[in-house]
């Protein structure tokens, strides 16, 4: 298997809104959209990140109603101490705080207007 790209797909009530949510306070920029769908990417990410609009007719029966949960999207920073003042001082609400973990991990989070959780992480060990 030869693999050329890598994306992470989102079932969310309101595309635009998480999309401007991702572009305003993470840098994505949109690549491609259309009603029910966009496609965001930053070019220091080896991913992009897709959102559906959920009951989308493109999508299987069995998922067109599911909503994006139980995932983190965790991106990883060069400086969190510095992001988590830039998205408090932008007014983002943290919903994790800042929290050390004994294997070396610090992370907190946010989530976007759909819910969807996003993590900044860096490590210490």
């Amino acid at each position: 298997m030869q693999v050329t790209a890598s994306a992470v797909s989102l079932t969310v009530d309101d595309v635009a809104a998480s999309s401007a949510f991702l572009c305003r306070h993470f840098g994505f920029a949109e690549q491609m959209a259309a009603d029910g769908f966009a496609s965001l990417a930053r070019s220091d990410v080896g991913m992009n990140v897709i959102f559906l609009r959920r009951g989308l007719p493109t999508l299987p029966a069995d998922q067109r109603d599911e909503h994006a949960a139980g995932l983190i999207l965790a991106l990883t920073v060069a400086d969190l101490d510095a992001e988590l003042a830039r998205l408090r001082a932008e007014g983002v609400p943290i919903t994790m705080p800042l929290t050390v973990e004994e294997w070396g991990e610090r992370a907190f989070q946010v989530r976007d207007p759909n819910g969807v959780i996003v993590q900044l992480v860096d490590w210490n060990g």
